[in-house]
């Protein structure tokens, strides 16, 4: 797992991003018209129950439900719209540091070169254990390598007189145009439990919205 440290950093980076939401929904959505349609949402949902035995009744309340909670819907679509790009990056960013560690002593992980040549590889604190092996109809060359006690290190990529040097680096897979390393998934630890980092993100920033919606004034 990672250090407690990186879940406390996740955690404020959640913290913040579901505060920046809630300004966002704030200022994209038409406040008044959500609280209505929220208020009608339950009121169909209680005349459902209230007119059990009145099955005309029912209908009505379910085709009203329906159109009210498209409504609602179609309220959030401007801040939903709005937040896609913004969270896209942010989650490849995100993953980049806290979806990956370090190898562990005697753990092996696969290299892959795009290279359009021949290629070879060589390990400074990892060990390459396998000869490359070019896909079938691609130009993507494998290799397996294996840490070393220290679980740090770094390999070589030699190709058509170019030389690629890069890290192996503790808690983060690196990646280029023609270079990519297949870290090791990492688990956040979470009150001792190991936790991927996405489940805690998302759990943290939907917490922080319910628990600050009405001290910002927002209807969800």
């Amino acid at each position: 797992m990672l250090p407690v440290a990186h879940t406390w950093s996740l955690t404020a980076i959640a913290v913040a991003t579901g505060v920046a939401l809630l300004w966002l929904w704030k200022r994209l959505t038409n406040q008044e018209r959500m609280a209505l349609a929220k208020r009608q949402t339950r009121a169909q949902l209680y005349a459902m129950r209230l007119y059990a035995d009145e099955p005309w009744l029912v209908w009505r309340a379910q085709g009203r439900l329906l159109l009210w909670t498209a409504r609602r819907l179609a309220g959030a679509w401007r801040p939903t719209a709005a937040a896609v790009v913004p969270c896209f990056l942010l989650f490849l960013a995100l993953d980049d540091v806290y979806g990956n560690r370090a190898l562990a002593p005697g753990e092996a992980a696969l290299v892959t070169a795009r290279v359009k040549g021949e290629a070879t590889l060589e390990g400074r604190g990892v060990v390459v254990e396998t000869p490359g092996a070019r896909l079938r109809g691609g130009d993507e060359v494998c290799w397996r390598v294996r840490g070393t006690a220290d679980g740090s290190g770094s390999v070589v990529l030699r190709s058509s007189g170019v030389e690629i040097v890069k890290a192996v680096q503790c808690g983060r897979a690196w990646r280029t145009s023609s270079l990519e390393v297949a870290c090791p998934a990492a688990r956040l630890d979470v009150f001792g439990f190991g936790i991927g980092w996405p489940v805690w993100f998302l759990v943290v920033t939907s917490f922080t919205m319910l628990a600050l919606r009405k001290r910002f004034g927002v209807v969800l």
